[in-house]
């Protein structure tokens, strides 16, 4: 069953990429700071439902502290929904965790989300003194306490590798409880733990076609129903850039673009890509790429495809200049969510 085009939530994701000014000058990291803020403040502004922010931990991305710059959020926004993309629960404390998004959510008047994941990226591992060999046990026993606190009950919780937990309170405790959400690149496993701990979905496509991942969708699905949960949502996180023309967005990201693919995939043992990988990606992968028209009608096709509650797009993308994510936000708000709405209540009255 299709969802209400009107209840669909559409986001802007940053990982607070290290930026370049129009002159090609790299901006100091407490610039870069300052203008993810800024772009917070414009993605409410202009009707955008929820804004992410991500944890890295290298020289690449400024924000190592999303949940810090969701706080100053909190205080300067109305009322946009405001989440992390994603909180490395592997190697933070979920206690810490819970109470620093409870006190944003406090902030926010209950707009405050979590999105949890292992981590694509691995130096917080070593930074943070957890052995890349745990990468699944500790995401497998962090997540179980922080299911357990969430509750906002006392926590009974006995590890074996810590002191345990006894009728142990949390605070502070939340007006209407915390949102989260969990982060799946594509494992089976992770999708079923998903359902197993009454967690909805997030999906990172960030290569190739959206429709590979429907299997997870339906997988998710199942596995609910099995379960004797409720339908819990689905969502998408993929990259893109808007600008007025398709020739425009496509020559102000295509640099940015082939830049960043190539420093990550030189790292993880990647292919290098150059422009044709990066015209095939926007044609037929999941790059969400040009005009407002373009942009709208990829992601409604996403949308209807995979049944989403939610699409976010994650809209830094290297070395891109704050002018261009500033343009971009706007766009997105202004004109690409009302057009995907809007192309959305067609198909649906068309299926009727």
């Amino acid at each position: 069953m299709q969802k209400d085009p009107q209840q669909i939530e559409f986001g802007l994701d940053t990982f607070g990429d290290t930026t370049e000014d129009l002159q090609g000058e790299t901006l100091h990291q407490a610039q870069v700071i300052r203008n993810v803020i800024e772009q917070g403040q414009l993605a409410d502004r202009v009707g955008v439902d929820f804004f992410g922010v991500g944890e890295h931990h290298r020289p690449d991305f400024a924000v190592s502290s999303p949940d810090t710059i969701l706080a100053g959020l909190a205080t300067s926004t109305e009322r946009i929904k405001l989440g992390s993309a994603v909180t490395v629960l592997s190697s933070d404390d979920p206690i810490r965790v819970y109470q620093r998004f409870a006190t944003i959510n406090a902030m926010s008047k209950g707009r405050a989300e979590v999105v949890l994941g292992r981590g694509s990226f691995t130096e917080s591992f070593p930074l943070f003194g957890f052995d890349l060999s745990d990468y699944d046990r500790l995401f497998s026993e962090k997540l179980d306490l922080f299911s357990k606190i969430v509750t906002e009950e006392p926590v009974n919780w006995n590890p074996g590798n810590r002191n345990p937990l006894v009728n142990q309170e949390i605070y502070p405790k939340t007006e209407g409880g915390l949102s989260r959400w969990i982060a799946v690149g594509g494992s089976p496993e992770s999708v079923v733990r998903a359902a197993e701990y009454k967690i909805p979905l997030m999906l990172a496509i960030i290569g190739g076609p959206a429709s590979r991942f429907a299997p997870f969708v339906d997988l998710y699905h199942r596995a609910n129903q099995q379960l004797g949960n409720e339908n819990l949502p689905v969502a998408v996180h993929s990259p893109g850039h808007i600008a007025e023309t398709d020739e425009e967005a496509m020559e102000q990201l295509k640099p940015y673009w082939i830049l960043n693919r190539n420093k990550i995939g030189a790292e993880r043992g990647w292919g290098s890509a150059g422009e044709k990988e990066f015209y095939h990606e926007a044609k037929y992968g999941s790059l969400y790429v040009g005009s407002p028209e373009t942009v709208a009608q990829k992601i409604a096709k996403t949308v209807k495809g995979l049944n989403l509650d939610r699409f976010d797009l994650k809209y830094s993308n290297g070395p891109l200049p704050h002018e261009y994510s500033m343009k971009n936000i706007e766009l997105y708000g202004t004109q690409v969510i009302p057009r995907v709405r809007e192309l959305l209540s067609e198909k649906s009255a068309d299926d009727e």
